[in-house]
């Protein structure tokens, strides 16, 4: 974090007028300072002054004077000001929280010292430290302040942690105390925490340490139990003061500390776990800094210093712009500030665990906030402000949000609904579900306060596409699931979550009653339904009708409006519901009932009284109706009896309304006498049970408070006589017989003479009994009791009469019971049958009348078949020998195996026909095997067969018929059955019976006239496969005819017909289909064939288009050409490939040739191009006119060939006259000549060669010689007889024709003989051109010397020259052409020097030519001689080469033998070698192993070259060039290694420190071998070299961290090495080291520091800027005393050079004396002349 002035709050003063506190609001809105006169001001966000008050003292009488305000805080709430002076007493402010509010204490804490400091963490709880070492609460709510613990020791600083639920206090003695509110789990101890050296005036409290400074001027970081952690020490910088004050940023992830004209800034990095120090911010003569002030969303930072001046800086990492329409401000690693740009409105958002927040989005119509940390999510609505951060584990930014509702941010992420409630930091809650649809999913958190339900937060969601599931967030449990029949695409619960409606597929609207589980079905073909907001209204569509559910509980009471157009939205508004409605291009607006809509949501907020009021204002109705009845309920559910009272009189239920009148007179009363709420009275609470039917709750009341009678009169006003009876014996009621007696009487005055009997029985009064319950109609009660007392049953006349009653009741079982009793067997029996109890009679039968009992079980039987109790009725049956009605009920209850078993029990042929029903049950139930044998055993055979048949078992069928029928029956039958099958669709039934009985060409014609093809295939393919391939066919051509085209290209591919296929495609137009034919099916280039047909019948651009495509309209052209389709072909060409056309026109001219169409051939010939193509066409068949014609008009070349062809036809006729004059014609002499050779006519030949080709008289000859003489030496004899007949120059040609390569000196013999003849006796041209003929003979017999004469002869002195080179006779040509052309003389040396390189002759080349030689010797490799060569020329050829050389060294990794070369021949300051110089800079300082007092000599050449190098350069032109810079770098380097080699193992000198920016890994590796024994430089140094090493082996080195050479000149922007100095396992050694160093607490993570407070070794101070000059021996700044040099810039540290200067006296040692030669030369001389270096 980096702090950047803003401006200047409060402008300081001339003198001290300190600002002695500062304090931001929480809000942030409000800023305050106090000055020295203790006056608040206040300022606004921007920094404009708004407000001030004058604080007052505690006692007026001691005047304004009498005391400093130390501290002052806001409180929570950003409206008040809580103020710490030192008149001992805290004053609290009510600002209010607009600006010019009047400001009035409203509390005050006086103490007993002064009051140094002061925090206000939380709300009403004020903490504060005092003079005498106390920290004490105060409560701003009690007006009462308490100790929470003290110490001995004054207060001097208080601070809290992030939280504010931890506090520290620090204390004049160095004491730290720690002291928690709540340690939120961290379990950090309480108490002294630490003991600084000095008083902790600055003390600051960060998410992760504790940082605390003081007049020492040293920061100590320590850690959570107060061990230190980190020190700063700026002890030894001289513009360093003590530290005054301290300020946590409000993430805790900064801290700035306050001293004089300079802040301090620390971030901590968690990668590090430590403080990194940020460039601290000086601001001259701002003075001692007294106070600092962080506004609370870690945006801005404020100070107030000593001389009353506030500055505001602006604190943040980095900025960004979102969209145009926020900033993002990073005010620290876990806090970004988002600014809304339109509106200036801003939130803070804040990881509360410290984690780095990545990029930050806004998303859902610029409202809602998405950042992710590495652990957890955040997210806010700007709207509300409300912000949350819930633990997430990264999903590669794979999240979907949305942002539909306004309370909550739903999160879909890989199956995973989690919802995050805004505002809170926990997730609400997590389900598994694939349906991301927000219409699918409904949140309702707390949007409609319900009486008794505090926290009302629900979901429902699809599980699956047909089942919803409703969960209750805030209790983690799922309320219910709903299972529906259809797909499920809207779903809503209401704002109280208690009612769910949803829609389906089939646009049906449910509603689901979450309480109940009650699902119903409210509206069909449902186009649009919302809940009406802020209610439990329901509005919906349902195609011409706009639905309205006022009472959504009573679902079947709708509203219901027509409409002509579309809902499209609903809106509430200033107490309006409308319903928008497009209707074509019209909107309009139908209003809802809004006084119907407001019961509701009174209902739903428990507001009785204004659902009452508004019901009031209704007419009644039956929506009024079901209003007035909700209400009754729900306010008896809530005791309030007024309003039930009103609720049942609107009603007209005047019973209930006046139950209740007299009850709310008791409650009144009671609560007028007693006071308190009368409706929990007893009597009050009995009374409302008695309403709800619930008596014994009623009783239960009434007996808790002994109200005996009061239940008993209530029992008996309700006319409930036993349990007044039952409650008056219970409690032994004096009454009881009275009661009884009363109760008696009025059942009889009532004719209740049931319960009188009753009582009668239990009072032992039988025969009253019996009387009542006859006289009441009830002879079975009576006959019970009868029964039941023999002094009953002893009475005839009762017995008489109960009898008679029962018998005129049809009670006759009771009555035979009766008369059984009295053992009147007979009238029992018939009693027992009329009343059907056979049971009763067959048991008294088999006791009384065995021979009935027959007779009864078959009756009995029949009653039962009459009451359809089939299966009761067998066994009685059977017991009566009736088998076939055993039978029948057997089969008529399904008792099959029974019914079989008593069928088959019986031996007569009359069972036989239930057979069949029982066959036709078991083939129903797929029990063939016992069908079959039951068909069989009733010889229904057929029955069995059609059973197997309709089952598909043919087989068994078949095996049946077979058995019992004849073939042909069986055939007959089974192809029959086949053709009805057919008829019915059941082919593969059909199919099975006819290949059953071996027919299976029926099947295949069946398949085939059903078009049913592949049956048709299958079948062929198993009983016919030999016709296989021609079906296939066959079928393929029916498809097509049929259109069929798919199918058919199957077959007749099957049938291995493709090219059929092909044709019926291409016959349909279907090419496409073709082509893929074709080429899926066909051979290699069949394709191309379908393509080039397709192409044909598309013609045009089409064609092109379409053969481009397949790349093949080259080839087609060709094709159609060659195929003598020439239109097509010239008409692809014409639109594509226009130089095909001539080509085209030429195979037409060529077929219409071979037609004979001669004429139509030479206009397409001519077409062509090809003239002459109709030329030789019209010679070829003797046209000679044509071919005249032809050529006149478009070939004249081609005459000649007409000519020529007349002049062959004349010659094969032997008419030699004309022929020749044709050919004469015709320019072709030569013809003439070849025909009259053929014809061995050698006169005629020679004339015509001699008048028309003389200059081909002598070939002529020559042939002719040859064929005279076939011999050399005949050619020879005819030379010598032309040269004796003195035809010299037929002698000279017939001499040169001579060869023959086996007889040289013939050759030469000849040649130089016809040279001398053309030379003595033929003109000079002739001479000339047979010497220039006979001389590159000579030349190639190796007679050179032979040939040059003879051009000598001829004063060709070039050639002769050429000549004696040929024969490398060098001298000879040279001495040629010095005398007879001096200009060659030039051209003889090139030559020379050419001969010698290709010879390799370098040693004789030097003498010609020194460049060249050098260059031949660079090209071999042979550098020393190519040196030493140049050595001899001059200085610039000398180090052209040198440069050469030492390039081929560096490329060798010989940089040692370059040092030595430049050493040796000097360093001259050309620009081309600058690069070479640092090329061998850099491989020197790369080499390995170098660091040795042994390689002093290498340092020492390289620095001596570079010096050398320089002097060269100050005298050049690049003197002062940035390249000269850099050489005079290196030479300072180079002079710090040598010194450093000379200096090794001598123990009074200090190793060497340099610094070298493009060796950074090297330099990091040497620095830290050079700090032995200074563990922290070596620590740092080697640290920085394993971060290096790390970045040469990432490729980058932008992870580099500088935070340990801040402040110092070692540059920070590297070039990355290609590879590291050191071995790998010298690497590893030193990250061992490393890691065992970080472990030592001993070791401190710092530079040295010098007096200018900056690294010992910097030549930069970082405070000033100021460059101090290097020690010309160590490298360091060379600070107070220093001996200077005559040369400017020049010095060295006076202990150090006479350290240097000791140590070479006392050692001797030459290398140490060659530093000082150096340096002497270098410097100008050395400072004394003390010092030899012999």
């Amino acid at each position: 974090m980096q702090l950047k002035h803003l401006r200047t709050l409060l402008t300081p003063q001339d003198g001290a007028a300190k600002v002695t506190c500062m304090a931001w609001a929480p809000n942030s809105a409000k800023f305050a300072v106090c000055t020295v006169d203790r006056v608040i001001l206040l300022y606004d966000e921007q920094g404009e002054r708004r407000d001030k008050f004058s604080t007052k003292p505690a006692d007026s009488k001691y005047g304004k004077k009498s005391y400093t305000v130390k501290s002052m805080a806001f409180s929570p709430d950003s409206t008040k000001i809580a103020i710490a002076q030192t008149d001992n007493i805290i004053f609290v402010y009510k600002i209010g929280e607009d600006w010019g509010d009047k400001k009035v204490i409203c509390n005050k804490f006086v103490q007993t010292s002064a009051v140094t400091c002061l925090l206000w963490p939380a709300e009403h709880s004020i903490v504060f430290g005092l003079a005498e070492g106390k920290i004490r609460v105060a409560n701003t709510k009690t007006n009462k302040s308490s100790t929470i613990y003290g110490t001995e020791s004054y207060v001097v600083s208080l601070t809290s942690n992030v939280s504010g639920k931890g506090i520290l206090s620090g204390h004049a003695d160095g004491t730290v105390v720690r002291y928690f509110f709540d340690d939120e789990g961290s379990g950090e101890s309480q108490g002294k925490l630490l003991t600084h050296p000095c008083p902790p005036y600055a003390l600051a409290w960060g998410s992760s340490s504790i940082i605390v400074a003081g007049c020492d001027k040293k920061i100590v970081a320590y850690g959570k139990e107060g061990h230190i952690l980190q020190t700063f020490d700026y002890s030894r910088d001289r513009s360093e003061k003590e530290f005054t004050v301290a300020a946590t940023s409000p993430s805790g992830q900064s801290v700035v500390l306050g001293s004089y004209d300079r802040l301090r800034v620390f971030n901590w990095s968690p990668r590090r776990a430590a403080w990194d120090e940020a460039s601290p911010k000086e601001i001259p003569n701002l003075y001692t800094i007294t106070a600092l002030a962080w506004k609370k969303d870690g945006s801005r930072l404020c100070a107030g210093t000593l001389c009353g001046g506030v500055e505001q800086f602006d604190c943040c990492l980095r900025r960004s712009i979102y969209k145009n329409k926020f900033e993002m401000t990073y005010v620290g690693l876990s806090q970004v500030i988002v600014k809304n740009l339109s509106t200036g409105t801003r939130v803070v958002l804040k990881s509360h665990y410290a984690y780095e927040i990545d990029e930050v989005k806004i998303m859902g119509r610029d409202r809602y906030l998405v950042a992710h940390t590495s652990e957890t999510l955040l997210l806010g609505d700007l709207g509300s402000n409300r912000l949350s951060e819930v633990a997430w584990q990264g999903s590669g930014g794979n999240e979907k949000f949305f942002f539909e509702n306004e309370t909550v941010c739903m999160v879909f992420n890989a199956g995973e609904l989690t919802l995050v409630e805004y505002g809170n930091n926990e997730i609400l809650g997590s389900v598994r579900t694939e349906f991301m649809n927000p219409h699918l999913i409904s949140v309702r958190l707390n949007e409609r306060r319900q009486r008794g339900v505090d926290d009302n937060k629900k979901l429902a969601y699809l599980i699956d596409i047909k089942t919803i599931a409703i969960v209750d967030l805030a209790g983690g449990y799922n309320l219910g699931a709903v299972s529906h029949d259809s797909k499920i695409d809207w779903l809503e619960l209401n704002e109280t979550g208690r009612k769910l409606l949803f829609r389906d597929k089939k646009l049906r609207l449910n509603l689901f009653d979450i309480e109940s589980g009650i699902k119903t079905t409210v509206l069909s073909f449902c186009s649009y339904v919302q809940w009406v907001p802020g209610s439990d209204v329901v509005v919906a569509q349902n195609r011409g009708n706009l639905c309205v559910w006022y009472n959504i509980d009573s679902p079947e009471r709708v509203t219901m409006f027509p409409l002509r157009g579309d809902v499209v939205d609903l809106e509430r508004t200033n107490g309006k519901t409308e319903v928008i409605v497009t209707e074509g291009v019209n909107t309009v607006s139908y209003t809802l009932d809004e006084g119907l809509i407001e019961f509701g949501t009174a209902i739903d907020d428990g507001d009785y009284h204004r659902a009452t009021a508004f019901l009031e204002t209704l007419e009644m109705c039956a929506e009024t109706e079901a209003m007035w009845k909700t209400l009754s309920k729900l306010s008896l559910e809530a005791r309030q009896l007024h309003i039930a009272e009103r609720c049942f009189a609107a009603l007209g239920d005047a019973s209930k309304a006046r139950f209740l009148n007299e009850t709310n007179k008791i409650a009144d009363s009671i609560s007028k006498e007693y006071g308190g709420d009368g409706t929990e009275h007893y009597q009050v609470k009995a009374r409302l049970a008695m309403l709800d039917k619930n008596y014994k709750l009623a009783e239960m009341y009434y007996l808790e408070q002994n109200a005996i009678d009061e239940v008993m009169e209530m029992y008996q006003e309700l006319h409930m006589w036993d349990d007044c009876i039952a409650v008056a014996e219970a409690k032994g009621h004096p009454e009881l017989d009275n009661l009884r007696r009363s109760y008696y009487s009025w059942l009889m005055e009532t004719n209740q003479n049931e319960k009188a009997g009753e009582v009668k029985e239990s009072a032992g009064d039988y025969m009253g009994a019996v009387n009542l319950y006859l006289k009441a109609g009830l002879p079975a009660k009576a006959a019970w009791l009868a029964m039941s007392r023999d002094e009953l049953l002893a009475s005839s006349d009762v017995i008489n009469r109960i009898t008679s009653a029962l018998i005129k009741g049809e009670f006759y079982e009771r009555a035979g019971d009766l008369f059984e009793k009295i053992k009147n067997n007979q009238r029992a029996l018939d009693c027992y049958r009329k009343g059907s109890a056979f049971r009763k009679a067959v048991e008294l039968a088999r006791v009384a009348f065995p021979s009935e009992v027959v007779k009864l079980e078959e009756a009995w039987g029949d009653y039962l078949v009459q009451q359809k109790q089939m299966d009761a009725a067998i066994n009685h049956y059977i017991e009566s020998g009736c088998s076939s009605k055993a039978v029948e009920a057997a089969i008529g209850a399904r008792q099959w195996k029974k019914a079989l078993h008593i069928v088959e029990l019986q031996e007569d042929r009359s069972s036989a026909k239930y057979y069949l029903k029982i066959a036709q049950h078991y083939a129903s139930i797929q029990e063939f095997e016992v069908a079959e044998r039951l068909f069989v055993k009733g010889d229904h055979i057929k029955d069995a067969i059609d059973m197997y048949t309709q089952a598909g078992r043919w087989e068994q069928a078949h095996k049946l018929a077979v058995k019992c029928m004849t073939q042909d029956e069986v055939s007959s039958l089974y192809i029959s059955r086949a053709y009805e099958l057919e008829k019915e669709g059941k082919y593969k039934e059909a199919e099975r019976l006819f290949v059953t009985v071996s027919e299976p060409d029926l099947a295949i014609t069946m398949y085939k006239k059903n078009r049913m093809y592949d049956d048709t295939i299958r079948l062929v393919a198993r009983h016919h496969k030999d016709l296989l391939q021609e079906t296939h066919i066959h079928l393929a051509k029916e498809l097509e005819v049929e259109g069929r085209f798919q199918e058919a290209e199957y077959h007749y591919i099957e049938g291995q017909d493709w090219k059929a296929a092909v044709n019926m495609y291409g016959t349909n137009d279907m090419w496409e289909e073709a082509y893929r034919v074709s080429k899926g099916h066909g051979p290699a280039s069949a394709h191309k064939q379908v393509a080039y047909l397709w192409a044909k019948n598309l013609g045009g651009e089409a064609a092109v288009k379409l053969l481009n495509k397949f790349g093949l309209l080259e080839m087609a052209i060709d094709f159609s050409a060659e195929n003598r389709s020439f239109d097509f072909a010239f008409e692809l060409a014409r639109l594509s490939m226009k130089e095909k056309i001539p080509q085209i026109h030429l195979k037409n001219a060529m077929f219409l040739e071979d037609e004979g169409k001669f004429n139509e051939a030479e206009v397409e010939f001519i077409k062509a191009g090809k003239p002459k193509e109709a030329v030789m066409m019209y010679i070829h068949i003797q046209d000679w006119s044509g071919a005249q014609r032809v050529a006149e008009a478009h070939d004249p070349d081609s005459m000649a060939d007409v000519l020529v062809g007349q002049a062959k036809s004349c010659f094969e006729q032997k008419d030699f006259q004309k022929a020749e004059a044709f050919l004469l014609r015709a320019q072709r002499p030569e013809l003439a000549i070849k025909y009259y050779k053929d014809a061995e006519m050698w006169s005629d030949a020679m004339r015509i060669c001699k008048e028309y080709l003389p200059n081909k008289l002598g070939l002529l000859q020559e042939e002719y010689e040859k064929e005279a003489a076939k011999k050399v030496e005949g050619m020879v004899e005819q030379a010598r007889e032309w040269e004796q007949s003195g035809e010299y120059a037929r002698a000279v040609d017939c001499y040169l024709k001579v060869k023959d390569s086996s007889n040289a000196a013939l050759l030469e013999k000849c040649w130089m003989k016809a040279a001398e003849l053309s030379i003595k006796f033929l003109s000079r041209e002739k001479a000339i051109d047979v010497v220039q003929a006979v001389g590159p003979r000579l030349v190639q017999l190796r007679k050179c010397s032979a040939a040059a004469e003879l051009y000598l002869n001829l004063d060709l002195i070039k050639e002769a020259v050429d000549a004696f080179i040929e024969g490398e006779e060098w001298n000879k040509a040279k001495r040629v052409a010095k005398e007879l052309d001096p200009r060659l003389e030039g051209y003889v040396d090139q030559c020379y020097k050419e001969h010698l390189k290709n010879q390799g002759k370098v040693d004789s080349l030097v003498g010609v030519d020194v460049m060249a030689a050098l260059d031949m010797y660079v090209e071999r490799g042979q550098w020393e001689k190519c040196i030493d060569t140049a050595s001899k020329q001059n200085f610039k050829v000398l180090h052209k080469y040198i440069a050469l050389y030492a390039t081929h060294l560096i490329k060798e990794g010989e940089a040692e033998k370059v040092l030595s070369l430049y050493a040796q021949h000097g360093a001259p300051a050309n620009p081309q070698n600058f690069n070479i110089y640092k090329r061998l800079f850099l491989e020197l300082m790369s080499l390995h192993d170098r660091d040795s007092a042994e390689a002093y000599r290498m340092w020492a050449d390289l620095r001596d070259f570079l010096h050398l190098l320089c002097e060269n350069l100050t005298k050049s032109s690049e003197a002062n060039s940035p390249a000269h810079e850099d050489f005079e770098q290196m030479l300072v380097i180079s002079h710090y290694y040598a010194t450093r080699s000379a200096a090794k193992g001598i123990d009074q000198l200090v190793s060497i420190f340099f610094m070298n920016i493009t060796l950074m890994n090297k330099l990091h590796f040497h620095m830290n071998k050079i700090a032995v024994g200074w563990e922290n430089m070596a620590f740092i140094f080697l640290n920085r070299f394993l971060d290096l090493a790390d970045g040469i082996d990432e490729g980058t080195l932008d992870a580099l961290d500088h935070t340990d050479f801040q402040d110092t000149d070692i540059p920070f922007e590297v070039p990355l090495p290609s590879k590291l100095h050191i071995s790998v396992e010298k690497r590893e050694e030193i990250r061992d080291w490393v890691l065992t160093v970080s472990m030592d607490q001993r070791v401190e993570q710092v530079l040295p520091r010098d007096e200018r407070d900056t690294y010992e070794a910097s030549l930069v101070a970082a405070n000033t800027g100021i460059r101090s000059l290097p020690c010309i021996i160590t490298g360091y700044p060379v600070l107070r005393s220093k001996i200077e040099f005559k040369r400017p810039g020049m010095a060295a540290n006076k202990d150090d050079w006479n350290k240097f200067l000791m140590a070479t006296k006392t050692t001797h040692s030459p290398e140490c004396q060659d530093v000082l030669k150096f340096i002497a030369h270098w410097c100008g001389g050395l400072p004394s002349a003390g010092y030899s270096f012999q």
